[in-house]
C-alpha cells in the first residue's frame, strides 16, 4: 500500500460572524483591537451585530486592495477559502457594496493614518544623510471609473476639441527613501496642481527629515513652509528661476536668496549647479543642465557633489508609485463608482500598501545592515495574498513576537542582488493621448546600463529651457 502523509493544523480567527475578518497574516499589523479602534472612532461599528459586521467589512475593503483583479464574490471566496468546517456566511454582491456605503471612508482613511509612518531604525542603510532620515514627496494621477456621477469632481482632460481618457485623480505621497514607507498622502481631482496637495502634508515633516522633490515643488512659499517645519530641504529648480549669487563657496555652489515678490522676508538658499551626463552601453549620450536648491548652507558637511548623488533617492518616490500603480492595481482603473467609494478604496490601497512595508521593515530588522532595496515587493504582495487564501498565521502565536513570519521568510529567501547595474528604464509613449507626445524618440526604447558624471559648474547664462518628460 502507497504510504500516505497527513497534514493537519490549527486556524485561529475570531469566532463567529467575525471570521471572514482578515487579512492572513497581515492581520498581525492590522490587527483585531486596531481595525475595532478604528471604527469606535469613527463612528462606524454597527448599532446591532450584523451577518456582515463592520469589522469584517474592513477587512473585505483591504482585500479588495490585496486582489486588484478579483470581483467581489471572488475575493469573499479568498477569505473564507481557509476556514471550511465553520458556518460562514454567503453574502450576495449587493449585500458587500451595500456594506460598503454603509462604513464609508473614513474608517479607512483612519486606519492608514494610523499605520503611515517613518520604519526605519536609526541610522538604517540607504535612508539617512548624515543623520538625516531622507524622504521625498511627489505626485501621480490614478484613472477613475467614466461614470457621470464622479466626472462632476474628477472629469477628464479637456482637448482643443473633445474631452479624451479616463476621469483623473491626482495622487500626492510622502515616502521615506531606503524604505519606502508611506508617511503621509493627499489625494483629489487633477485640475488642483501638485503644490496645493503637498501643503497639506506639511505636517508630517520634523527636523530629522530631509526632503528630496522635483522642479515642481521649487516655489519660494512651499519652500519657506518646508523650512518652517524645521526640515531641511533639495530640491531641483526650474529653469524660470534667476538667482542672483550672494556669495560663491569653496565646492562651486553659491549663495542666494529667493523669493521677491512673494515672500515678506527673502529665503536664503544654496544653489548647486552641475552639467549631468549620462552615457547609455551603446554610446549614446545626453547631457543636462542641473539646478539644486538646498537648505544645507555648510558646503563643507554637506559638499555639492554628494548632494548631487544623493538628488537621485527622490526616484524611490517613483518606485512607490510603481508598486501601487503596476504591482497592486496593474494598471487597472479604481473599481469604485461613488466618490465615497473612491475615497475609502484609495486609503484601502495605500494601507494594505504601508502593512506591507511594515512587514518588510520587520524582516530586514532581523538581519542588521540589509537594504531594504534588495526585498521585492511582489514577492511581499504575493506571499501576503497567499496566507489570506489560506488563513494563515492570521493571530500572533502565544510568545514572543515573530517579526518574519511566513511573509519575511519568503522575502529574506528571495532578495534581489546586492548591487544592481544602474540601468535607464525603456520608455515608449504608448498612450497617443499622453502629455509628453513632444518628448517622442527621446529616450532608449530598451533598458540599458549608463555611467552618469556630474561636473559641478556655474551657468552664467542662467539655466536652457528643458523639455518635459
Amino acid at each position: 500500500m502507497q504510504e500516505k502523509s497527513v497534514i493537519t493544523r490549527t486556524i485561529e480567527t475570531a469566532g463567529g460572524v467575525y471570521a471572514p475578518g482578515h487579512l492572513g497574516e497581515l492581520t498581525q499589523i492590522v490587527d483585531f483591537s486596531l481595525v475595532d479602534a478604528v471604527l469606535d472612532e469613527t463612528g462606524t461599528r454597527e448599532r446591532r451585530l450584523r451577518l456582515l459586521p463592520s469589522r469584517v467589512v474592513v477587512y473585505f475593503v483591504l482585500a479588495l486592495a490585496l486582489f486588484e483583479h478579483d470581483s467581489y464574490r471572488s475575493v469573499w471566496g479568498k477569505l473564507v477559502a481557509g476556514l471550511e468546517g465553520l458556518p460562514l456566511v454567503r453574502p450576495a454582491v449587493s449585500s458587500l457594496s451595500r456594506a460598503r456605503r454603509r462604513i464609508g471612508a473614513a474608517p479607512l482613511r483612519l486606519l492608514f493614518e494610523t499605520l503611515a509612518g517613518p520604519v526605519a531604525r536609526p541610522g538604517q542603510t540607504g535612508v539617512f544623510y548624515r543623520g538625516l532620515r531622507t524622504v521625498a514627496v511627489d505626485g501621480t494621477l490614478l484613472h477613475t471609473p467614466d461614470d457621470e456621477a464622479l466626472m462632476w469632481r474628477y472629469p477628464k482632460r479637456i482637448g482643443e476639441v473633445m474631452e479624451f481618457g479616463y476621469p483623473l485623480l491626482r495622487l500626492l505621497v510622502l515616502i521615506e527613501c531606503g524604505t519606502r514607507a508611506l508617511i503621509a498622502a493627499a489625494f483629489g481631482p487633477e485640475s488642483d496642481g501638485e503644490l496645493t496637495y503637498t501643503k497639506r502634508l506639511l505636517d508630517a515633516l520634523d527636523t530629522s527629515m530631509l526632503l528630496l522633490a522635483d522642479a515642481a515643488f521649487d516655489g519660494g512659499e512651499f519652500l519657506r513652509d518646508v523650512k518652517a517645519t524645521g526640515a531641511q530641504f533639495l530640491v531641483r529648480s526650474s529653469a524660470r528661476r534667476v538667482p542672483t549669487p550672494d556669495g560663491h563657496l569653496a565646492d562651486g555652489s553659491y549663495l542666494a536668496r529667493i523669493g521677491y515678490g512673494v515672500l515678506p522676508v527673502l529665503l536664503t538658499v544654496r544653489v548647486i549647479e552641475a552639467s549631468v551626463t549620462v552615457t547609455l552601453a551603446d554610446g549614446t549620450a545626453r547631457t543636462e543642465q542641473w539646478r539644486l536648491l538646498t537648505s544645507l548652507l555648510d558646503d563643507d558637511r554637506h559638499p555639492a557633489s554628494d548632494l548631487v548623488r544623493l538628488y537621485h533617492e527622490r526616484w524611490q518616490a517613483e518606485t512607490t508609485y510603481f508598486s501601487i500603480k503596476a504591482t497592486m492595481l496593474d494598471g487597472r482603473v479604481l473599481r469604485s463608482h461613488s466618490l465615497s467609494g473612491l475615497d475609502q478604496e484609495v486609503y484601502a490601497l495605500l494601507a494594505t500598501y504601508q502593512a506591507l512595508i511594515r512587514a518588510s521593515a520587520d524582516a530586514a530588522s532581523t538581519r542588521p545592515g540589509l537594504d531594504m532595496d534588495r526585498i521585492s515587493f511582489t514577492v511581499l504582495l504575493q506571499t501576503a495574498a497567499d496566507t489570506v487564501t489560506t488563513a494563515s498565521n492570521i493571530t500572533s502565536p502565544a510568545g514572543p513576537a515573530d517579526l518574519l513570519g511566513s511573509i519575511g521568510r519568503t522575502a529574506l529567501n528571495t532578495l534581489q542582488p546586492a548591487w544592481r547595474r544602474p540601468r535607464v528604464k525603456a520608455r515608449s509613449r504608448k498612450n497617443p493621448t499622453s502629455k509628453y507626445g513632444p518628448n517622442a524618440g527621446q529616450h532608449p526604447q530598451k533598458a540599458q546600463t549608463y555611467t552618469f558624471r556630474a561636473d559641478i559648474t556655474f551657468f552664467e547664462h542662467g539655466l536652457a529651457s528643458r523639455p518635459r518628460s
